[in-house]
Order: C-alpha cells, then structure tokens, then sequence
C-alpha cells in the first residue's frame, strides 16, 4: 500500500507549476493506460497522458476567460525522498450573474509511475439564462468524443476497452439521443456491459468511483474489477425547463492506468524501503 504522505497546498501563478523542481533519484516508468494514441479523450485539453509537472499551463490557457480566478495544486511526498510531486491541480470559479459555477479537478499518480493523471472531474453550470438545450449538449458532446455506448438516466456513458469505445449496439440518431437521455438505462444493453460472471458494469465501477476516496490505493479494487478500461461520462441536470440543462459534469477515468500506477508506485515505494534499511547503521556486539 502506497504510504501516506503530508500533503500541501498552494496558489498557482502563472507559469510557477511548470517551473517546480522534482529532485528524486527514481527512474520512472511510465503506466499502462486505458486509451490509445487514435483515442486519447480530453476535458479542456487534459488527457490521462498529463503529467502533473505540465497541468499548469493547460490550466492557465484556459483561465484566460475566467479572470481572478487562479488554479491551485496540491503537493506530496514519496517514500524518503525529500522533493515534492504535484499530485492535484483544481481550480473553483463561483457562480456569477452572467455565469453559472464551474470547477475542475485533475489528479495524478507519483514520480515513479511518471505523475500522470489518472482521474479528471469538471462541472460546468450554466446561468438561468444562458442555458443551453439539451440537444444542442448532446450534439456538442457526441462531436467532440463521438458515438457514445450507451445513453439514459441523464447520462453519456463512453467506455473504453483495448484503446477503442465499446459498442452494445445501441445506434441514435439526435431524436433518438435525446429520448433515450431522459429514460433509463436498456436493460439489454446494460448486462451486456458485464463480464461473463455478470459482474463489473462501468456503469456501476463509476457510481462508485464517484462515492469513493479518490486517492490511487484507494480506487485499486474498483479499477481492477471494471469490465473496462477506461471511460468518459458527461452528465447533463434538468435547468429552468426539462429541455435545458443547468449543469454538466464531464468525469474521465482510467482504470487500466489506475492499477499499473498502484502497482509501480508500491514496487518503488518497497524498493525506497528495502534501500532505507541497507543505510541504517548497524552497531557492534560489546566485548563480554
């Protein structure tokens, strides 16, 4: 299990994330991860190839339009070492006459599995009167991520297995998207995202990823029994009519990256354990 570390926080100056020194002695090594080079999905340009070291200025570029308001990134310790690693960069703008609220969070692995980001979150809300249809949500989600794999409850579910969306044969046109976006889940096509034991439904995995403590060690069990590898969702919230949307929350997920991290950051931790042991002074036995 990774060791807990004291973890500090600080204001982010543009260019100051960038510009942190990480002095370790660990080679890293880079995790698996549940997307492709051909699909590697974003939220405002992150992706789970991010490395904590270079958020910031994803961040800053897209702070240009939200004067005043400044990212924030959360340090850590690993092992022994005496440097600090970026382990999360979130930013919170308050709802405004003229603008709904909106936060972002991108969290990221240690230096030994190169400090990539494993989980992002953005809400996004809109002002009473500036919200948009749902239609037109649903339009502009499919063209920037594609044909979702499944559609309902509210949800756009993309779940990724060996570097490509996973299809359960569900095909919408945009009447069909935005009829099935206000109904439940198809029943067929949601046991079809189970594994053959009929267990590990991403659907589920993220509903529990949501709940859980999202520290790396914390998500490894769910992360290991998802039947996917990877996923995006973006959930749109009924606004002042049912046909428009007062909120959208856009979550990324990458379970296959989530458990090689776990796994290369306990190996190194062991490894920093293993090297601290060799170093303790040993004392001579006194003459009798």
């Amino acid at each position: 299990m990774v060791r807990s570390a004291r973890v500090a926080t600080v204001a982010l100056f543009p260019l100051l994330i960038s510009t942190i020194a990480v002095a370790y002695d660990i080679k890293p090594k880079v995790p698996e991860t549940g997307f492709s080079a051909k699909q590697s999905p974003d939220i405002i340009g992150l992706t789970s190839d991010t490395e904590g070291g270079k958020a910031g200025a994803v961040y800053e570029t897209y702070l240009k339009d939200l004067p005043g308001v400044t990212p924030q990134l959360a340090q850590k310790k690993f092992g022994s070492t005496n440097g600090s690693y970026v382990s999360a960069v979130t930013f919170s703008s308050p709802e405004t006459p003229k603008q709904g609220a909106e936060s972002l969070t991108t969290l990221f692995s240690s230096p030994a599995s190169a400090n990539r980001a494993y989980y992002i979150s953005r809400q996004l809300g809109f002002a009473s009167d500036r919200q948009p249809s749902k239609a037109e949500m649903i339009q502009r989600v499919t063209a920037k991520y594609g044909a979702p794999t499944l559609i309902g409850d509210g949800h756009l579910y993309y779940f990724y297995r060996a570097g490509k969306i996973v299809s359960v044969k569900q095909k919408y046109d945009a009447a069909g998207a935005l009829a099935a976006l206000d109904a439940p889940i198809n029943p067929k096509a949601a046991v079809a995202l189970n594994d053959a034991q009929g267990r590990g439904s991403c659907v589920a995995a993220l509903k529990r990823v949501q709940a859980l403590d999202k520290a790396l060690d914390k998500l490894m069990d769910e992360a290991k029994s998802a039947n996917c590898d990877g996923l995006v969702n973006v959930t749109l919230t009924p606004g002042i009519t049912p046909d428009r949307v007062s909120k959208a929350e856009f979550t990324l997920v990458d379970f296959k990256r989530i458990v090689s991290a776990a796994k290369i950051d306990a190996d190194a931790l062991a490894q920093d354990k293993n090297e601290q042991l060799n170093k303790t002074p040993m004392g001579a036995a006194p003459k009798l």
